[in-house]
This record gives structure tokens, C-alpha cells and sequence, in this order.
């Protein structure tokens, strides 16, 4: 299965286990490019702490003007039947994920054909993904990828097209997901990696040695 071939949904979360999600990013990837983009503030389940306003910086007061994130689950169980999840740094947004609605519907599972698992996952990890491919860089954070392999230019105009006013930023939740599905197209753009297929990136999304030999049945080409 071709990466092009199946879309892929690349997500953010801004929250945290206190406050619930407070934000989500979206990103659709499809056919090598990006298919569509949604974001909107959540209604917090508990209070969001200074210490996180200072990170993503969204009021309480705001927040609690929009719906909770529960009220998203049509939007991301159809989401997850119909191609992989992904992210930067993937247990996090599975965390969110699971806290919320521990178990989607039976899902394809992406990594072996013709199976269906009842999870978010398996997921696609940016982070993971370029520590397996680039394994000599300082840094695997979001802004330093985007920094030493030269896309910042990119995923600001990028920002400028789809994020809300004022939240075109790291720390926010759509532009942090633009970041990581740019992160993902460089990749299958580079010599070598035009052939990638979805049970690769799975597989070498795999934290450990161990998860990835027993992801191993997905090959490169597929």
C-alpha cells in the first residue's frame, strides 16, 4: 500500500490531563500533498493552569465558549476507518485520544492487510520516523526539523492559508500539525523514498527495537 495511495490524518492535540483537550489540529494528507485542514478550540473539562496558557496561550474564558472534544468523535472514529493516524511524538496524541474514547470502532489496521483492530493505532511518528532515518541529527523536536531541513518558509505560508488568527505559531495545535505532515511530505519527497508504503512508516514509527521487529512484516514496497 502506497503512501499516496490511503489518506493519512495528522493531529495535534493542546491540552493537557488536567484541562482535557483544549485544542485539536487536523491535517489530511492524500495523494502526496495536503487534502484538507480543520482546528477549533475545545471546551475544557477542567482548568487550564497558568503554566499552560503560557504555553499555548488560550483562555479559559474563550474555550469554554465551543463545544468539548467529546463532541468529536464522528468526526475522528471516520477518520480512523478510512487511514492511519499520525503524529509527532504519537503516544501523546494517543494518550488524548484514549483518555477521551478508549476504543474506536474495529479500523483496517494499516500494517497488515486485511486485519481491522479496535485502537487509534498504529500510528505514523514523525519523530520516530526521522530518528530511524536521520539518526546523527542534535534534535528530533518539531521546530528543529522543520529548521535544519529547511521548511520553515513553507509551513509559514502554509499557516498564513489555514490557521485562525493568532494561531499561526508552535504551540498551537493546527500549525504544530502542519509542521508535522511537512515533515512527512519532505520525507516521501527525498531519492530513495518515493516508493515508501504505509507498513513501512508504521513499522519504523516503532519506538523500540523490539515493536519493530514485530512490525516487521511490512516491507518498504507494498
Amino acid at each position: 500500500m502506497h503512501w499516496k495511495d490511503v489518506p493519512i490524518h495528522v493531529v495535534d492535540f493542546e491540552g493537557s490531563r488536567q484541562s482535557g483537550v483544549v485544542e485539536f489540529g487536523l491535517v489530511t494528507l492524500w495523494d502526496g500533498d495536503i487534502a484538507s485542514c480543520s482546528t477549533r478550540l475545545c471546551r475544557p473539562q477542567g482548568e487550564i493552569t497558568p503554566q499552560e496558557r503560557a504555553q499555548h496561550g488560550i483562555v479559559e474564558d474563550e474555550a469554554r465558549l465551543f463545544e468539548p472534544f467529546a463532541a468529536e468523535w464522528e468526526r475522528f472514529t471516520s477518520l480512523r476507518a478510512k487511514g492511519p493516524m499520525a503524529a509527532h511524538h504519537a503516544m501523546v496524541e494517543n494518550g488524548f485520544l484514549k483518555a477521551q474514547w478508549p476504543y474506536p470502532p474495529a479500523s483496517p489496521d494499516f500494517l497488515h492487510e486485511g486485519r481491522t483492530v479496535a485502537d487509534w493505532g498504529p500510528w505514523i511518528d514523525t519523530r520516530q520516523l526521522y530518528a530511524r532515518v536521520y539518526p546523527d541529527l542534535n534534535g528530533y523536536g518539531l521546530s528543529e526539523l522543520i529548521g535544519t531541513f529547511g521548511l520553515q518558509e513553507r509551513l509559514d505560508e502554509e499557516a498564513a492559508r489555514h490557521c485562525p488568527e493568532r494561531r499561526g505559531k508552535y504551540h498551537c495545535a493546527l500549525y504544530d500539525t502542519l509542521a508535522s505532515a511537512l515533515l512527512l511530505l519532505h520525507l516521501g519527497a527525498q531519492e530513495g523514498f518515493e516508493h515508501m508504503s504505509i507498513p513501512w512508516l508504521i513499522t519504523q514509527s516503532q519506538a523500540s527495537v523490539d515493536k519493530r521487529q514485530e512490525a516487521r512484516q511490512g516491507g518498504f514496497f507494498e
